[in-house]
């Protein structure tokens, strides 16, 4: 690992250099890029230098242990710089790690009811504003693709765009499926029920990211539904597209115009598209869905919103926090922290053989 830190910090080095001519940014593309390069590249070598400087303190305390007066001073200083060492060590571990190259995307959630009826719409609808409280919180942007309400204002789906660097390094911990035990608005016996909503989380692909062929594209126009004032049900700016090799359908409904609608229904299917094909590489390559903590898949439970305990239950972790109003207004830093400190460790794990 030492040889590959030293090769880091080399070409960070490098970078640095090339960073300072005068031509740099002759082709911004190009510097852009590098720019890139050498900002990843520099925590992993801010890292390595200090690993390298604990050591010498090492080096320097043990040397200085051979003068009884300075014995006792030294052995602190030594001490220190030894847990010093220690830590960084697993840092640059992990720092070390492959990235996924995906995590910078802004991200497309569906939310869907599921088991429960109107109970588990409304759930749906509890989730939806968390993430919208979530994503404000982390100063990121909601754009609405498709929504479907149902009378008592649950929801029946809703498909949207976390807009912000890095939300999708956050959120691709949330797919799968969330349940909830609590006394729904529309029992009147006061007793709790469960329900589900199911929640897919996918990095946001432009189309030339992927290739989709026009004639494998059908399209349908429809009319708007649900609340919308008097635009609604008078134009059919709504799209629905399906791709007919894979049998993908998706729609979106929340612009006025048919081509604004169609272009985030391309947006959405290129994602869809994109993620379908990974899942088949990465069965390919395992034999089997990836296991790591971020790899959920949208059958299998992953969390318990229990709110007569006040409790919230993250199943691959077993990790319960009793704050569940905190989380429900869109506090899931707690959360998402512990999910991808496993996920890190599991990868490390993995690496160590």
């Amino acid at each position: 690992m030492l040889d590959k830190l030293r090769a880091v910090e080399n070409r960070y080095e490098e970078l640095c250099f090339q960073s300072e001519q005068g031509d740099f940014y002759a082709d911004p593309k190009k510097a852009a890029a590098l720019l890139r390069e050498k900002n990843n590249l520099e925590p992993i070598v801010e890292a390595y230098r200090a690993y390298n400087q604990a050591a010498r303190d090492m080096e320097e305390a043990q040397e200085l242990m051979a003068d009884p007066e300075m014995r006792e001073l030294c052995q602190e200083t030594f001490r220190k710089a030894k847990e010093d060492k220690e830590t960084l060590y697993r840092r640059m571990q992990i720092l070390l790690l492959p990235k996924d190259p995906n995590d910078e995307k802004s991200v497309i959630v569906e939310i869907r009811g599921g088991v429960g009826g109107e109970e588990s719409a409304l759930f749906a609808h509890s989730l939806f504003r968390m993430y919208s409280m979530y994503a404000a919180s982390r100063g990121w942007r909601i754009e609405l693709m498709n929504y479907s309400e149902t009378e008592l204002g649950g929801v029946k789906e809703a498909d949207f765009v976390v807009n912000g660097q890095g939300a999708y390094s956050r959120l691709k911990y949330e797919s799968g499926v969330h349940r909830v035990q609590r006394v729904p608005e529309t029992e009147s016996g006061g007793r709790v029920h469960t329900s589900t909503a199911t929640v897919a989380v996918l990095p946001e692909m432009e189309e030339v990211d992927v290739v989709i062929r026009p004639e494998d594209v059908e399209m349908q126009v429809f009319r708007s539904s649900g609340a919308g004032g008097q635009h609604i049900n008078k134009t059919s700016s709504a799209v629905r597209l399906i791709h007919k090799p894979s049998g993908i359908v998706v729609a979106c409904q929340e612009e006025r115009s048919q081509v604004q609608n169609r272009e985030k229904c391309m947006r959405l299917l290129a994602s869809k598209l994109y993620e379908m094909e990974r899942e088949k590489q990465d069965a390919q390559v395992t034999g089997l869905r990836r296991s790591q903590v971020g790899a959920g898949m949208r059958n299998e439970r992953i969390r318990t919103y229990n709110f007569p305990q006040g409790r919230v239950t993250d199943h691959r972790i077993g990790l319960t926090l009793y704050k569940i109003d905190a989380i429900m207004d869109g506090g899931l830093d707690e959360l998402i922290d512990a999910l991808a400190t496993a996920d890190q460790a599991e990868k490390l794990k993995q690496a160590n053989g």
